[in-house]
């Protein structure tokens, strides 16, 4: 896995977060090389180190280990920036750390490409990882799209065809598409037509809605005359999408049939 990540910009901004390697910690405070801006150098004044009182500043730096930092001053012409540890809450620093993993593995991938390309990694940026950036407001976040989708998905976004291909044969072989699940009960009883009209009534939406590639459905027994629909598709809207339009064919069909019909939402296990 690599351990530098880049950002389009050279200098960050204000209040951003980063992730920072020590480098040197002096009496009054520590420098840090930004690992996400090509190694540029950063301080962290003494009083931004930490909330706690310390009798040493080396009791809460180490030389070498790496530290979500928030962004404090920035002289963007000069290239100083100034950082801090204290200002950082712990539920930022959770979620920069996994920011970070996406984009390490952004990286890995984006380079694998262009190794099987015979292109460069800066190629690799400019011709996909900054239009997924762009598109999808991450460029990791284009691969899950890809993993689930296809290429289809990368080339919307601007990429090539032939980076789109490849990006998304690597996508589709080291990302487990995520997704989610919806499920309703279904109460249905059916006074004639028996088990034949229960079957109508349940599956019948199968011939009028044609499933995603991506979205499982399942509709299984609880014991008569208590049903349940499960919908998982790889985003709440689609899912709730899929849910509605069955829902609604189920009804017509319940009425259609002379069954009497109620559903409520479970939760998804």
């Amino acid at each position: 896995m690599v351990d530098v990540v880049r950002r389009r910009e050279p200098v960050p901004d204000v209040n951003e977060l980063v992730v920072g390697t020590v480098t040197e910690i002096q009496d009054h405070g520590a420098f840090v090389s930004l690992d996400e801006y090509g190694g540029l150098k950063a301080y962290i004044p003494l009083g931004e180190v930490s909330h706690s009182w310390f009798k040493n500043i080396r009791d809460v730096l180490k030389v070498g280990r790496k530290y979500v930092l928030k962004v404090i001053r920035v002289d963007k012409n000069r290239k100083l920036v100034d950082v801090s540890l204290r200002r950082v809450s712990d539920k930022e620093r959770r979620e920069k750390l996994i920011e970070w993993k996406r984009a390490q593995r952004a990286e890995k991938m984006l380079e694998i490409a262009a190794q099987k390309l015979k292109k460069s990694l800066d190629d690799a940026y400019q011709e996909a990882g900054w239009k997924l950036e762009d598109h999808y407001g991450e460029i990791f976040r284009g691969f899950e799209e890809a993993a689930g989708r296809g290429e289809e998905a990368l080339v919307e976004a601007g990429v090539p065809r032939q980076w789109a291909r490849v990006l998304a044969e690597l996508a589709k072989q080291t990302i487990k598409p995520k997704t989610v699940r919806i499920a309703v009960e279904i109460k249905l009883q059916c006074v004639s037509g028996g088990i034949n009209a229960i079957k109508d009534v349940l599956t019948g939406w199968q011939e009028e809605i044609s499933v995603p590639n991506n979205a499982t459905i399942k509709v299984y027994t609880l014991g008569a005359p208590r049903y349940r629909l499960d919908v998982e598709a790889s985003s709440y809207k689609e899912a709730e999408k899929l849910l509605s339009e069955i829902l609604s064919l189920i009804e017509k069909k319940a009425q259609k049939q002379a069954c009497t019909i109620a559903h409520k939402r479970v939760t998804a296990d």
